[in-house]
Order: structure tokens, then C-alpha cells, then sequence
């Protein structure tokens, strides 16, 4: 099997990356042919030193420009990207070949979809987010902090600012969008579609074609297995960005209101106002992966009050990993981690009373420390470690190899059989109707 996995990015950036460089070095090590096709670089050194051959543009993304302009224009269309993606796919074999797309809005765009389709190539498409139905990614109003729930590019959507930034930019992602469904037409070529979360596959299910069939893929989490901590558990943290779509506001009140103390572990655009505003809280700062779990392992509790769907918010499980309860908004995926009452607790999304009430429950040592245990134990009975990634990307990888084969099948006993009904006098459509 050759796999071709497509990415924004050739180098770990985030959570969509993480996801895609480490599924091609897990590939690679089973003997699996990887190639990881990407607009922005440099490439992860251990791509090379994995086997995977890398394809990388050396493009600029949003963060890196010095070209706003010509940056927009990349995002809208990169033809250079679909036309060096092209000759890639051209060198592939379609009965041995599946291509995995991970990500494009960052900046591929969708452009890569022509070579896509004329490609001829199986497809998969894993939703990390929601640009595939939706033109801001997130069906998320950022200005009224609320959850979208207008239908995408109706007219309702047009209107309505929903952009972290500005109404202009929303226009450039509507135009986007637009080159996506009428030209690149990529939520019509993807018959196979991954979710990492029940909620994604009930929001996008309304948003594309009939008859696109799901698969459910968890994302792998990086957590090494050690026994519970010993001794009281501590503060109550949160992970992640400190904006107002994750909750961070929220938290910060729901924790003076219960009269506990908050510790917040990241960055962002509200964590200036919220160190000001809550004197109490402690701002640590990004701190990385070791020890942000060991962080975890010493918390009373993760608290992820996140007011949007999220996609499978991998805080949560590495949480529950470490043995730490999560308290969880009942709006975003990441409820569908947590056994309210035994592993964590649920709370009304937006509310800082509902909030403080379960901190208030988990205030209690004993409490917090059964929920742990039955957190850790839950965890590690199925954990979502790398190699049952890759056992369930095999079985989708095989599924749509398979169904390929059967379309190139039946298309070639419809070549050999045309000549036989044209001799009949039947029309070449005749069989099929």
C-alpha cells in the first residue's frame, strides 16, 4: 500500500499536524509506502529519518507572510499548490494507492481539488475541523461568542459577521468557499469521510452529499502510563488557549464564585484581562508536554469549558490518562470523553453558576479522588494510543482500496459489454436503466 497523506504544514504546528506526522511515521515503521505531501515547511527531520518521503512547497502560511495580500490570494486558490500536488499524484498507482487529506484551509486551499478528482485516486478526508461544510471552519460566532447554527452560505450566513476578525475576511472566506463547492467541488469527492467525534459526524451529516459514508477515527494521544499520584489532589486547571471561545472567562468566574483558586496553562488574547481581573488566578504560561501532564497528574481536576463544538479535544483524554477528573461544558465533543458523576462532570455550556457548582463538588478530596481512579481506570481499559490509530486507519485505508477496486471493476464489464449490446441494438445506457 502507498499512502499519500496531504497537510498544511510538514512540521508539528498544532494538533492537525501532530496528528498527520505521526500516522506517517507510524505507517512507515509497519512497512507501509508514505509520502506526506505539504504547502509549508521546514519538514520534521524525522520524516527523512522514518522513510517518509516528504513533498514539501516551502510556502508561507498566515503566521509567516510578509505578503498579506499575496497570501490572500494563495488562500483562496493555490494554483502552484494543486499543480504540484498533480504531478505527485501522477506518479501513483491507483490499485495501490489512497490519499489522505488532513488539512488545506491553512494553505493549500482548495484548489487541490481539481488535481484530486482528475486524479482518479481513492480519497479519505479526516475532519479535524469543519471548513469542509463551513466557511469560517468552526460554526462559531466569534463576535457574539456563540455557536453557529445557520445553514452555511445561506443567506443568514452571508450576512451575519461570524470572523475572529473582521466582516472583509469573512467575504475572502465566503469567496473561498465558493471556489471550493462550484470549482474544486471537494465535498462532493469524498465519499469517505473521517470523524474524531460523535457531534462532528451530526453537524457536517446535513452538509454533505447523501450517501458519504463515515468513519470513526480517534485521534492518538501521547500519554505514558503510570500509577494514580499519591497524596491530596490540587488546584483546578485549565489547558489550552485563553480565549473566549474555550471558556476561559467563564472558568476564571465560575472558580472565584465556588472560592477556589484557578491555574490556567497557555496563552492568549484574554489572558491580560483575566490576570487583571482575577488577581487570584495563576497564569503559568505554554509550558510543553511532559509537563503540562505532570500538571495534570497534581490537579484536583481539568476543567475544559469550551463554549464551541470542538472536534475531539485531546486535553480531555490526556487528562483522564493521568488519572485527573474533567469537568466539561455539554456543548463541545469533549463530553462524549466523560461519564458524568463518575469520571467527570457535565455543566450547562456559558454558565459560570452551573460551573462552580460541580468545582464546588469536586471539592471535596474524596470525591475527586474516586472520580480520578474510575478517570484512569476507564482510560487505560481502551487506551487511544498510536497503534490503535493506526489498526482503525488500516481497516478505513482497506475499505476504500476496496470499494475503488470494485468501481474499476464494473466500469471495465461495462466497456467489454458495450460492444455486445451496440451489436444487439441496445443503446449504451440501456443496461443500466
Amino acid at each position: 500500500m502507498h499512502v499519500v497523506l496531504v497537510a498544511d504544514h510538514a512540521y508539528v504546528n498544532g494538533g492537525q499536524a501532530k496528528v498527520a506526522i505521526d500516522a506517517a511515521l507510524g505507517l512507515a515503521a509497519r512497512g507501509v509506502q508514505v509520502t506526506l505531501f505539504a504547502a509549508c515547511g521546514p519538514a520534521d527531520p524525522r520524516l527523512a529519518a522514518g522513510g517518509v518521503r516528504v513533498v514539501c512547497l516551502s510556502q508561507d502560511d498566515v503566521s509567516t507572510t510578509r505578503n498579506k495580500l499575496a497570501f490572500l490570494a494563495q488562500a483562496i486558490w493555490n494554483g502552484a499548490a494543486a499543480k504540484a500536488l498533480a504531478a505527485e499524484l501522477a506518479r501513483c498507482d491507483p490499485a495501490d494507492t489512497v490519499v489522505h487529506v488532513h488539512a488545506f484551509a491553512k494553505a493549500l486551499s482548495p484548489a487541490i481539488g481539481v488535481a484530486l478528482r482528475r486524479s482518479g485516486l481513492p480519497l479519505l478526508y479526516t475532519l479535524h475541523e469543519f471548513f469542509l461544510v463551513c466557511p469560517n471552519g468552526g460554526f462559531y460566532e466569534y463576535p457574539a461568542a456563540a455557536i453557529c447554527r445557520r445553514a452555511p452560505m445561506s443567506g443568514a450566513c452571508l450576512s451575519t459577521n461570524c470572523d475572529a476578525q473582521s466582516y472583509p475576511r469573512k467575504l475572502a472566506r465566503v469567496v473561498r468557499h465558493l471556489g471550493m463547492t462550484r470549482v474544486a467541488k471537494l465535498p462532493t469527492i469524498f465519499r469517505h469521510v473521517v470523524t474524531i467525534s460523535d457531534l462532528q459526524e451530526r453537524v457536517v451529516a446535513p452538509h454533505l452529499p447523501r450517501g458519504t459514508t463515515f468513519h470513526r477515527v480517534d485521534n492518538p494521544i501521547s500519554v505514558a502510563h503510570q500509577p494514580l499520584r499519591a497524596g491530596a489532589p490540587g488546584d483546578f486547571l485549565f489547558v489550552g488557549r485563553i480565549s473566549t471561545e474555550k471558556g476561559a472567562p467563564i472558568f476564571a468566574e465560575a472558580a472565584r464564585r465556588a472560592g477556589v483558586r484557578p491555574v490556567f496553562v497557555g496563552d492568549g488574547e484574554q489572558r491580560v484581562e483575566l490576570a487583571a481581573r482575577y488577581p487570584e488566578a495563576r497564569m503559568l504560561g505554554w509550558r510543553d508536554g511532559p509537563a503540562v501532564q505532570a500538571l495534570m497528574r497534581e490537579a484536583r481536576a481539568l476543567v475544559f469549558p469550551s463554549v464551541w463544538y470542538e472536534g475531539q479535544p485531546l486535553t480531555v483524554y490526556e487528562a483522564l490518562a493521568c488519572g485527573t477528573p474533567v469537568v466539561v461544558s455539554d456543548a463541545c465533543a469533549g463530553r462524549e470523553a466523560v461519564i458524568d458523576g463518575q469520571t467527570g462532570l457535565l455543566f450547562r455550556s456559558g454558565d459560570p453558576d452551573a460551573l462552580a457548582a460541580q468545582l464546588g463538588r469536586l471539592t471535596d478530596d474524596a470525591v475527586a479522588a474516586r472520580m480520578g481512579a474510575a478517570a484512569h481506570a476507564r482510560y487505560w481499559a481502551a487506551p487511544l494510543s498510536l497503534d490503535a490509530h493506526l489498526d482503525r486507519l488500516g481497516q478505513v485505508y482497506d475499505a476504500v482500496m476496496h470499494e475503488a477496486a470494485d468501481g474499476r471493476s464494473a466500469a471495465r464489464t461495462a466497456l467489454r459489454d458495450t460492444p455486445t449490446l451496440l451489436a444487439a441494438g441496445a443503446t449504451p445506457g440501456a443496461a443500466s436503466r
